[in-house]
């Protein structure tokens, strides 16, 4: 039977009832189950081995984006964060996108780029020549580092030569073009780079510094499309054409001001970091690859494209790197991250990419839709509200009522919850 991701309701049901929905959808043991239920945190010895000065584990809220449909196949994505509104904003998003066919995803190939930077040459042009000339040697040097890849298809396919000058030096600048399979391969290719430096100054006759990966990886490139059709994006007093002006209005704004573009760009990460941590990857190293690559034209540039088709329907595309693994690191230590996978039922890279992909352009769709019509407090505010009612240290059985009241008021701060708790305790005292 196919599976749906498509669950109607889904946030009003227990955690319980969640719970048992995505075991049923994943296919979910028990244990694995349990896992869920605070019992798969990474333990303290665990976590001792993976970093310096461990005194203890942090947790964050674990939950799913629903209703993906990606490439024709239906996926609940799993997201590590603490920001009230985004996982429900991202599952409204994808039931729009699915109104169109669902997401689109292509994924260019996991092409990781490593540096070798080479100083002290009179003639960078010449050694550049010199450099290419060696270019088999130089591939096998690199490849012999890492049989295991070689031996799953993977390892350097290509060499790259660039001369960077300015008024005080000249540069030769070494690429390694690596394909780390399903890996993300930061060790891979620094292992690499580090190899093949004692040959380039034999080569070049120059002085090797720094050898490390690049996180502008622009080979490893993921574009994802959706369309929406103006009717799905009606409600309230706003018709879908309407949403739709806005929104392209408000992309426009994005693609002429970098100030605007940042935070456009933020709302994308915003969907794509907690699939990355919740799956143990390095969302650091996705945020600089991201707004790098949105700057690579020379000016900071919004990452997705919105556009109008001859229909009038909405279709919005996404294009950036994306920097992921699904073995090795944290993916593999921590439990979490892999049912995370399993979850989602990833079984490569590739596939992992083309969902971060569509998550990211989803996410986007959400923030500009709120953006341009309603403004983004009205829906913030009832989860913002809920989280100062629980700050404010308000019994679980009063935290929906405090929030209510704070949010009719139009004041939501502790000090007004704290307030608001005692005048109901007191009136539930006094009804008793």
């Amino acid at each position: 039977m196919k599976k749906n991701s498509r669950f109607p309701g889904f946030y009003k049901l227990t955690i319980q009832e969640r719970v048992e929905k995505i075991k049923e959808f994943s296919d979910l043991s028990d244990e694995e189950v349990n896992l869920l239920f605070n019992k798969g945190n990474l333990g303290l010895e665990k976590a001792n081995r993976m970093i310096e000065n461990v005194i203890g584990t942090f947790s964050m809220p674990f939950a799913v984006a629903v209703n993906f449909l990606i490439n024709d196949r239906d996926y609940v994505v799993p997201m590590v964060i603490e920001e009230p509104s985004v996982v429900a904003a991202l599952s409204f998003a994808a039931k729009l996108a699915r109104e169109g066919g669902g997401f689109t995803s292509v994924y260019s190939g996991s092409i990781t780029t490593g540096q070798i930077q080479i100083t002290d040459l009179k003639d960078p042009f010449g050694a550049k020549v010199e450099i290419l000339k060696h270019r088999e040697e130089i591939i096998k040097t690199a490849n012999d580092k890492d049989p295991l890849l070689i031996s799953l298809g993977g390892g350097v396919t290509d060499v790259e030569v660039r001369v960077l000058k300015d008024s005080t030096e000249s540069l030769v600048i070494v690429h390694l073009y690596v394909d780390t399979k399903d890996a993300m391969g930061a060790n891979t290719v620094n292992t690499m780079c580090e190899s093949v430096a004692p040959l380039l100054e034999k080569i070049t006759g120059g002085k090797v510094y720094l050898r490390i990966i690049s996180n502008l990886s622009d080979r490893r490139i993921v574009r994802s499309k959706c369309k929406v059709p103006k009717d799905a994006l009606k409600f309230s007093n706003f018709t879908g054409e309407e949403v739709i002006e806005g929104i392209l209005k408000a992309y426009n704004f994005a693609k002429l001001d970098p100030y605007r573009a940042t935070t456009h760009n933020k709302g994308i990460m915003n969907g794509i970091d907690p699939v990355l941590i919740a799956t143990g990857n390095d969302w650091r190293a996705q945020e600089a690859a991201a707004h790098a690559y949105a700057s690579k034209d020379g000016k900071y540039k919004p990452l997705t494209v919105w556009e109008k088709d001859a229909n009038g329907d909405l279709v919005g595309t996404i294009e950036m790197p994306v920097l992921v693994g699904i073995v090795g690191g944290a993916t593999k230590v921590h439990p979490l991250a892999q049912l995370s996978l399993k979850i989602m039922g990833i079984k490569s890279v590739k596939e992992l990419a083309e969902v971060i992909g569509a998550v990211g352009l989803g996410q986007n769709l959400a923030a500009l839709r709120v953006l341009s019509t309603e403004g983004l407090q009205k829906g913030h505010m009832r989860l913002h509200a809920r989280n100062i009612a629980s700050t404010a240290g308000i019994p679980d059985e009063y935290v929906e009522q405090v929030a209510s009241l704070m949010i009719k008021e139009g004041i939501i701060r502790v000090d007004k919850a704290k307030e608001l708790y005692e005048m109901l305790r007191k009136k539930t005292d006094k009804n008793s």
